[in-house]
């Protein structure tokens, strides 16, 4: 029986951040600790992208567009909507997390969603998606088919 083992190792990997302002202090928190991460896992700061968008509703769009460019690996989403400070917060948290999932489906990329949704203050788990994210990344390689044994028989 064969087994895919999880692989950590981040070197030659491109990966794209996302990142809502909404929250603006925890999700920067979010994404200075899945930087921090990344580079530990051996991400080069230079296969890094970071951008913003106004809130977690805009995650999914920024995701698509950075997916559609064929150049990363893997993405991240980081974004915080805590339940109190919007009266739909139903609303923002089910559609930002199917919009993100259909676009890691769409482009069959994997996406890292590290969009909190919580009743008070956010705990920091920037750390976790840069590890889904590098081995998400790693397996997807892993499991795509190497085109020349295709083209050999």
């Amino acid at each position: 029986m064969d087994r895919i083992e999880a692989d950590l190792n981040g070197q030659e990997l491109s990966i794209a951040i996302v990142q809502a302002r909404f929250n603006e202090d925890i999700c920067t928190g979010l994404t200075k600790a899945c930087v921090t991460e990344l580079l530990a896992l051996g991400v080069a700061q230079e296969d890094i992208v970071i951008t913003t968008v106004p809130g977690a509703l805009e995650i999914p769009l920024a995701l698509q567009k950075l997916a559609d460019t064929g150049e990363f690996d893997a993405l991240i989403a980081l974004g915080a909507v805590i339940r109190g400070e919007t009266y739909h917060f139903e609303l923002v948290s089910n559609e930002s997390g199917a919009g993100i999932t259909r676009v890691g489906l769409d482009y069959g990329i994997p996406i890292a969603n590290g969009v909190l949704t919580c009743d008070t203050d956010a705990t920091e788990k920037g750390r976790d998606c840069a590890r889904t994210a590098v081995e998400m990344a790693n397996l997807s390689i892993g499991l795509t088919p190497d085109e020349e044994a295709f083209d050999e028989e």
